[in-house]
């Protein structure tokens, strides 16, 4: 969900701020994560052509690789946006986003490619992305937003330790209308103290 595009995780928030920060390449186990260039498209389109896939987004599924094209490479969207490879194929198997806001807060989202959905790939990237925002970037606060029906997705951020902070009834209007959102934040006290 992506801010602002709403993937996995969400949509946006209206406290945006422009990002300075880079996107620099960050390692797990399994995947490097890097900045996603427009030669990507062709991996996610069929992810994201699937009107299943997109249910939970702002727009319906893309109809071209063009457009597709457009939107992942927006020159005006602010976020950062990385493509996570996996190390013993080579194949991109997700796109993992930071969009700035103020207050030295972020909003993160998330997507596997639908043939690779259930092997833990985004738990396992934005872990590693919650890591770099803490650790390295000194974000105070991270939050994603989600629909309350997107099963999946709730249970990732709850899996990655953010707490439910609100439900809004009826709070954006995407392609299939007016839906609920889910409010999830995680401090960065809380993120230091689950490391222990």
């Amino acid at each position: 969900m992506a801010p602002k595009e709403s993937e996995g995780a969400g949509s946006a928030s209206d406290r945006r701020v422009i990002s300075s920060l880079p996107t620099p390449t960050l390692e797990t186990p399994r995947f490097t994560m890097r900045k996603l260039v427009r030669e990507d498209t062709a991996a996610l389109f069929p992810t994201l052509s699937d009107p299943e896939q997109c249910k939970y987004m702002l727009s319906p599924a893309f109809e071209t690789e063009e457009k597709l094209g457009d939107w992942l490479c927006n020159p005006e969207w602010n976020g950062r946006s990385w493509s996570a490879i996996e190390l013993s194929t080579g194949e991109l198997v997700a796109r993992i986003v930071a969009v700035p806001c103020e207050h030295e807060t972020a909003e993160i989202g998330y997507i596997t490619v639908r043939d690779r959905q259930g092997e833990g790939i985004a738990f396992e990237c934005t872990q590693r992305l919650l890591k770099q925002l803490f650790e390295v970037e000194d974000h105070h606060r991270v939050f994603a937003i989600t629909d309350p029906r997107n099963t999946g997705s709730n249970r990732l951020v709850e899996k990655l330790g953010f707490r439910r902070e609100g439900h809004f009834l009826e709070n954006i209007k995407t392609h299939i209308g007016w839906c609920d959102e889910y409010y999830w934040g995680l401090l960065a006290s809380e993120w230091h103290k689950r490391l222990g």
